[in-house]
Order: C-alpha cells, then sequence, then structure tokens
C-alpha cells in the first residue's frame, strides 16, 4: 500500500500554483496579497486635529489658568472637510473639529474641555505644549512605505488600511473553483422521505463546508446514482468551470463502484490503497475539460468520516497554498487520557477531545469507535491523533501527536 506521506506528495502535484489576481479591496477580504502593497500617499495626508478644540499659537496661552484665563477672538471654523487654506493670524484662535486641516501657522489645539466653547472670543483656562492634540501628516505611514507586506490575509483592518489609502484594487492570490460531487444510488436529499434503504446525503454538503472552510469556491452537486455514463455525463458538464473536483464514493473495491468503473479506463487517474484508517481507497489524476484543460480529481472514500479525513490530510493543505494561504493545522504534542490500539501498518487518525489541566502538556481524550461511519464522534471531536504506522498499543500519558481541528 502507499504510505501517507506519498500519497498526499502525489495529491499535492495535481493542484495549481498560486495565480494573481486584481480584486476591489472589499472583495479580498481573506485572501492573501501578492506582492507587497505600498502607500501611494501619506496618512494622514495633512497636518489636523486629533480633538474638537481650538487651534492656536502655544506660545500665546503659555499662561493661561483657570484663574486667569488667556482670551483669543474666533477668526474662524474648520469643521472636517473644509478644503480651503488657512493662516492662524497672531493673537487669534480657530474653532476646528477632529479630522480638520490644521491652518497654516498653528503649532497646538486646546480641547473644547479647557475653554468656555465660545464662537467669538474664547476663554481658555489651561495651557498647552507645542504639537499637542495634532495628528502630524504621514505619522502613520509615509508616502511610498510599505504598507502591507507579500503574504498578509486580508482582514478588516487590512481593508480599513487599503481603502484609506485609496487603493480601490488589490493584487491576490485567486481562491481556486472546487466542484463537491456525491455518488450512490442509495442517497436522498435532506426534508425526503426516506425509503427502506436509502439513506440521507451528507458528504456532499460536508465536503462542501470544508472546501468552504479552507478559503476556495465550492460549488455542491446533487449526488448522481452509480451509473456509469450518468457519471461521466456529470463531469463533463462541470470539469470546464473548476479547477479541481472531489467526489465521494465508488471508489472501493466491490460492484457498483461508479467512480472507479467510469475513471479507471482514464491513464491520467489511479486508484490505490493508502496505508491508513479511515480513509484507505483513494483514487487521484487529471480528467479533460472541453478545450483540452487538465482538471485535478480527487475521489475520496464514500463513508462520512473517512471522507472528511481524507479531505483534511490530502486535500486542505494544497488547496489552500494554492490560494498562498497557511497549509497546515496547528499540531501539538498532548498526552493520551486513555489506552488505544491501532492497526499495524496504517497510520490511524483517531478523533479526539483536547482537555486542559496543570501539566506540561494538554490531555487528549480519545472518542467513539475506529469505524468510519460514526459521523457523531467527528462531530464532537476538536483534533485528530495521528498514530504512526508502526504503533500498535499506546498507554495513558503516552505522548501522542495531534491535528488541531479547530
Amino acid at each position: 500500500m502507499r504510505s501517507v506521506v506519498e500519497h498526499q506528495a502525489v495529491v499535492a502535484a495535481l493542484f495549481p500554483a498560486p495565480e494573481a489576481v486584481r480584486l476591489p479591496t472589499p472583495d479580498a477580504l481573506g485572501l492573501v496579497t501578492m506582492g507587497d502593497v505600498h502607500a501611494p500617499i501619506s496618512l494622514p495626508g495633512f497636518d489636523n486635529s486629533a480633538m474638537d478644540g481650538y487651534a492656536v499659537r502655544a506660545a500665546e496661552i503659555a499662561s493661561a489658568t483657570p484663574e486667569h484665563p488667556v482670551a483669543l477672538p474666533v477668526a474662524h471654523d474648520i469643521p472636517a472637510g473644509r478644503t480651503d487654506s488657512l493662516v492662524l493670524a497672531p493673537g487669534t484662535a480657530h474653532r476646528i473639529m477632529t479630522g480638520a486641516p490644521l491652518p497654516e501657522g498653528a503649532d497646538a489645539v486646546v480641547p473644547v474641555e479647557l475653554t468656555d466653547g465660545s464662537t467669538s472670543t474664547v476663554s481658555i483656562t489651561a495651557a498647552v505644549e507645542v504639537g499637542k492634540h495634532i495628528r502630524a501628516a504621514g505619522s502613520d505611514i509615509l508616502h511610498g512605505e510599505r504598507a502591507l507586506p507579500s503574504g498578509t490575509v486580508i482582514g478588516a483592518s487590512q481593508v480599513g488600511l487599503l481603502s484609506a489609502l485609496g487603493i480601490a484594487e488589490v493584487t491576490v492570490a485567486r481562491r481556486l473553483r472546487v466542484v463537491v460531487l456525491s455518488t450512490g444510488s442509495e442517497l436522498v436529499a435532506p426534508g425526503t422521505e426516506l425509503e427502506h434503504g436509502q439513506i440521507y446525503e451528507s458528504n456532499g454538503a460536508m465536503l462542501t463546508a470544508a472546501v468552504t472552510e479552507a478559503g476556495a469556491i465550492a460549488r455542491h452537486l446533487h449526488f448522481v446514482p452509480d451509473d456509469v455514463d450518468d457519471f461521466l455525463a456529470r463531469l463533463d458538464t462541470v470539469a470546464d468551470d473548476a479547477d479541481a473536483i472531489i467526489t465521494s464514493g465508488g471508489v472501493s473495491a466491490g460492484a457498483f463502484e461508479v467512480v472507479k468503473d467510469a475513471l479507471s479506463r482514464n491513464p491520467d487517474v489511479e486508484f490505490v490503497k493508502v496505508a491508513m484508517q479511515p480513509g484507505m481507497p483513494q483514487g487521484c489524476g487529471h480528467i479533460a475539460a472541453p478545450g483540452g484543460r487538465r482538471v485535478p480529481i480527487v475521489t475520496l472514500p464514500g463513508n462520512p468520516v473517512s471522507a472528511l479525513v481524507s479531505f483534511e490530510v490530502f486535500i486542505r493543505p494544497p488547496l489552500r497554498a494554492a490560494a498562498e494561504m497557511s497549509p497546515h493545522r496547528p499540531r501539538v504534542h498532548a498526552r493520551l487520557g486513555s489506552a488505544v490500539r491501532s492497526t499495524p501498518g496504517k497510520r490511524q487518525f483517531l478523533r479526539g477531545v483536547i482537555r486542559s489541566d496543570d501539566g506540561a502538556a494538554p490531555i487528549i481524550d480519545p472518542i467513539g469507535p475506529p469505524a468510519s461511519h460514526h459521523l457523531r464522534y467527528l462531530a464532537a471531536a476538536d483534533a485528530l491523533i495521528d498514530i504512526p504506522p508502526e504503533v500498535t498499543e499506546l498507554a495513558p500519558d503516552d505522548d501522542v501527536e495531534v491535528l488541531r481541528l479547530g
């Protein structure tokens, strides 16, 4: 059987290199910058007031006290957004609002709380030092400085900075478009009344959510029955608009394995057994889209736990790497809360819940049986316990490596 590491490398090689696109700044949320972003202007672009108050010459109010205020005539009102250039004449003050441009000649702002608030002749009751309550031009960022380094994930604060700099578009790594398709004649849509032998289709919704959480654009197609011609026809309709296709089900060794039956004749697709539990049957390769473009396809097993664990192990890292995102989930060392057994020769990924204590490492409690149909325990897990293939037994307090899912 192929090792997990070997199959990871094969799947990773299917995915394209990151592709740069220009997007409107708000649409780049969650994406990663490709190339440094430099400031086209300084912030602030001009000296402005940090307070509602009065623009003054600090030396002229140096003697001001509550007992002996300094009175200055108010020559102008300067609201935020005023665009003409003003000059503060000696012996006067300008009433100024927060964010408004400082008049030439002013070197301080007196907060309105230290005045009587007059609009004609203001009484100032305290001195302020030069530069007080002034936001100097370029004090945040200077024109030409690097605003965001390459590899920055665009979040709300980055959108704010780019917008403040007047940057309407930014170059980021493109999200991949991923089609998710489940197979199985036994599948019916949730909300439909089940007949005997039928089950609700869950893998498609689950894998679509996983693709979306990984930062790609997911398109969930309704499942197809176990019919080779129907399956191939469905692939033809979606391949031209996809960067990758993920299927679940139909890859085992039994009869009516529609994915395997349909794609085994394709020399660019291979089906293998991977030495892991859950998720031993795997497939991957390329299919041809209209026009000859080669589209990566990864075929996952149909049991829900196998499908999602396989996604975490094989697809999520290269999917994120293709968008310049950090590919790997955090890994930590933890102490087992209870003994476990593992199948010889297979790398096992057990579901677990991490709990903290006062020790040097967190404790992880294995939950649920290892069988791959126990979806409830996967939903309760916040980590996968990664047990090497050569390990068959572990005791309480043994050290294990843990893949955090949260």
